[in-house]
């Protein structure tokens, strides 16, 4: 009964429209969040020297 209720705010608050834009960015979030927690970041690729200089 008690996620019923959450759910029940939440829509109160964000509207109906706005609930698939919500979930998408938690899902993006958490997969941040894991990646993070694993060490899997795009800072570990290697760097390419710039010869431009």
């Amino acid at each position: 009964m008690g996620h019923l209720l959450i759910v029940l705010v939440v829509v109160l608050l964000f509207g109906h429209r706005r609930l698939p834009e919500l979930g998408n960015a938690l899902g993006r979030g958490i997969g941040a969040f894991k990646k993070g927690l694993d060490g899997k970041d795009d800072d570990d690729a290697p760097k390419i020297p710039d010869d431009r200089a």
